[in-house]
């Protein structure tokens, strides 16, 4: 293992808190009348505002958002900007970046993480693309998903969901807390080396809610709207970290 993927993992290990959001193309607007400058001023305001508040992993997800539909999808080349943008934050905080689905993209762009879902590129062929240093990622909406991605040695985490129904994920069954509790009772199956491997519950956790997610046993989640939305993003970050760091 080279020492560049023995730190990403051990970042990995450490992280609780994981951010999806999209490019906030619709936003920049009002994010340069608040002083705002440069490519994306507004994702770079959300994403400093969201680690700030201790978010571990950040990854971009433009997909079925706001800015998707007032600009249409965001080509790679200005998700590679976006991206450049979202590194340079993210090196100032120590924390993850992620791409989502595109192993191209995450390779041009110098990413930490990918995220597959089960859809998208094998996580073997992923692999050849962006060689063995990136963390990769994957989606799971059921139990025998679980167990396939606790077992894949080319998988570094993966997440359970949708708990709840979510609009960025439109028309997705929601699994529910059950899914929750077989991926805690997996690892608690697995012992010591099946807790190495990071799991995050997904779909529908804020301030809430999350308390829920934690008692069904999970210690990772990832939360969209709880940050995007809220009025403070900062400090909705630090209650949610909070929450599940103070158990």
């Amino acid at each position: 293992m080279t020492a560049r993927a023995a730190r990403l993992r051990a970042r990995l290990a450490d992280a609780h808190l994981y951010l999806c959001l999209d490019a906030r193309r619709h936003l920049d607007a009002q994010a340069r009348d608040q002083g705002w400058t440069g490519d994306f001023p507004a994702l770079r305001r959300d994403v400093t505002a969201a680690l700030a508040g201790g978010v571990d992993i950040v990854q971009l997800r433009d997909k079925n958002s706001p800015g998707e539909r007032e600009h249409g999808p965001l080509e790679a080349l200005h998700e590679l900007r976006a991206l450049a943008v979202m590194r340079g934050v993210c090196d100032s905080r120590g924390a993850l970046l992620a791409v989502n689905d595109r192993a191209d993209v995450a390779a041009a762009s110098g990413a930490d993480v990918l995220h597959l879902g089960q859809d998208d590129l094998p996580p073997e062929w992923a692999r050849r693309i962006v060689g063995g240093d990136v963390v990769i990622g994957r989606s799971c909406h059921a139990a025998a998903e679980v167990d396939a991605a606790a077992a894949d040695p080319l998988v570094d985490y993966f997440c359970t969901g949708p708990v709840w129904p979510t609009p960025t994920k439109p028309g997705r069954h929601a699994p529910g807390l059950e899914l929750v509790r077989h991926a805690a009772g997996a690892a608690d199956a697995a012992g010591p080396a099946g807790a190495a491997k990071p799991w995050f519950a997904i779909g529908g956790i804020d301030r809430d809610t999350v308390a829920e997610v934690l008692a069904a046993g999970a210690q990772r989640v990832v939360v969209v709207r709880a940050i995007t939305a809220a009025e403070d993003p900062r400090a909705a970050a630090e209650a949610l970290k909070a929450a599940v760091t103070n158990r």
